[in-house]
Parts: C-alpha cells; sequence; structure tokens
C-alpha cells in the first residue's frame, strides 16, 4: 500500500514539473500573428525547426515566427526602414511554447544558463514578445555578418562585446539602433535577442504552432 501511494505522489510530482508555472493575472488577450503574414519581406530561418540549432535536433514541427500583434506590428516598422538602408530583418525564432524554454534548461548547464529562460519564470518568448533576429543584404539575400553568431553561448554574443571586425560591431550596433527606436530592448547577453517593451503584460504560453490561428 505504502509503494502504491509512493508510486501515485512520484506521478504526481512529475506531472506538476512539466507544466507552466502559475502566474497572477490579469493578462491582456493573446493575439499572436504569423509575421510573413504581415509583411512577406521577412526573411526565416527558423534554426529550432532544423538540426542547426544548439540542441542539434528539430524542437518545431513548424518552421513559422509568430509575435504578439503590437509587437508584430513595431517589427514591421524596423524591417521597413531598415530596406532603405539595404537591409531586411532575418528571423530566428519569435513565439516559443513553454515546454520547448525547459527542454532547453534541462539540456544545459552552468555558465550556458544565462543564455537560456529558467523555466520556473518562463521566458519572454512563451509571453509572444521576444524575437531573435539579424539582417540580411537584400541584394544578395546574404546574412550580415556580427561578431558572433546566433545562439553561440559565449561572450561573442554579448551586444558590448568589443571583438570581431569594425563592420561586424557597426552591423550589430545599427540592428540594436532600429530596434531600440520601436520599443525592443536588447537581452544583455544576446546581440539577437529582443524584447518588447509590453511583455509583462501577456501570461506564459505553452501551445503548439499548429494551434495558432
Amino acid at each position: 500500500m505504502c509503494l502504491r501511494y509512493t508510486f501515485i505522489i512520484v506521478i504526481l510530482f512529475l506531472s506538476c514539473a512539466i507544466k507552466p508555472p502559475k502566474e497572477s493575472g490579469p493578462f491582456k488577450t493573446s493575439d499572436l500573428v504569423e509575421l510573413i503574414k504581415l509583411d512577406p519581406s521577412f526573411k526565416l530561418d527558423i534554426r529550432y525547426a532544423s538540426t542547426n540549432n544548439f540542441v542539434g535536433k528539430p524542437v518545431y514541427s513548424e518552421s513559422r515566427a509568430f509575435l504578439q500583434r503590437p509587437a508584430a506590428e513595431e517589427l514591421v516598422k524596423v524591417n521597413q526602414e531598415l530596406h532603405s538602408l539595404g537591409y531586411g530583418l532575418l528571423i530566428f525564432d519569435g513565439y516559443r511554447p513553454w515546454s520547448v524554454t525547459k527542454l532547453f534548461w534541462n539540456i544545459t548547464h552552468g555558465k550556458q544558463r544565462k543564455f537560456v529562460a529558467d523555466p520556473r519564470k518562463g521566458s519572454r518568448h512563451n509571453r509572444g514578445c521576444a524575437v531573435d533576429l539579424s539582417m540580411f543584404d537584400l541584394s544578395t539575400g546574404k546574412e550580415i555578418e556580427m561578431p558572433g553568431t546566433y545562439d553561440e553561448m559565449s561572450e561573442r554574443s554579448y551586444p558590448y562585446y568589443k571583438g570581431g571586425t569594425e563592420q561586424q560591431r557597426k552591423m550589430r550596433d545599427l540592428l540594436r539602433k532600429y530596434m531600440e527606436g520601436h520599443h525592443f530592448s536588447v537581452f544583455e547577453y544576446e546581440w539577437w535577442h529582443f524584447d518588447y517593451k509590453d511583455w509583462k503584460s501577456y501570461g506564459i504560453q505553452d501551445i503548439p504552432f499548429s494551434e495558432i490561428k
């Protein structure tokens, strides 16, 4: 009998451990929109739908990117402004289901964890208010070189990293300038990660892309 109840308790614990954290609202109603439906000129490189990521396998079943509508509309403005300079936005990731955030936490350790969100608190990606991106050259379609590569877990990823070439730092800072001009702020450890100003107004979500209308 004792073993039976112990087994039940363990199952309940594991069940709770894989659920998003409970939050106190109220929160704004989620309105996730697909970025390329607002602006088809966004270029997508959704790494987590491929093997080209730090996990080494796909964690998304679909190569799509979403943001809460106000954030998405501001990102469209950034993209259009960069077009006048000959660049476009290259999107790596937007809304991220909470279960993926938990996976990232589970497979990273030590200093690597500064680059991933603690699932006990949730991620701004889980709220649909964070975007990972870079730029590409409109004339060639090639990704613009930055001091570090996307998802690189090293000091080269820091927004204030002083290494790399002068041109790489110039491009990184140009991206940041235009993003900050539209209510996004850069994450302290990742030049590519930007949070929309109203991220606290939205709750954590764990819905798959296929269920987003």
